[in-house]
């Protein structure tokens, strides 16, 4: 966890962080997308693939935000 507050404060110095956020959310995005057409389009026997990527898409989604925050207060 030391490791991600570090890169993240480094992101906030250089002062990328609006781009590397919605670069993950953009992400993120496309993973919800991707896990959402895979459940409701295809017939998959194993629905733990798209469940997979609805979870990592919804989590690319919110993360950035709250490293973010946790960084500023660290």
């Amino acid at each position: 966890m030391d490791e991600a507050l570090e890169v993240v404060d480094v992101v906030a110095d250089s002062g990328l962080e609006g781009v590397v956020t919605w670069l993950l959310r953009l992400l993120g995005l496309v993973a919800l997308v991707a896990g959402v057409g895979l459940w409701l389009l295809t017939e998959m026997g194993l629905l733990w693939l798209p469940a997979l990527l609805i979870l990592v898409g919804l989590v690319l989604l919110v993360a950035p935000s709250i490293l973010l925050v946790v960084a500023e207060f660290a």
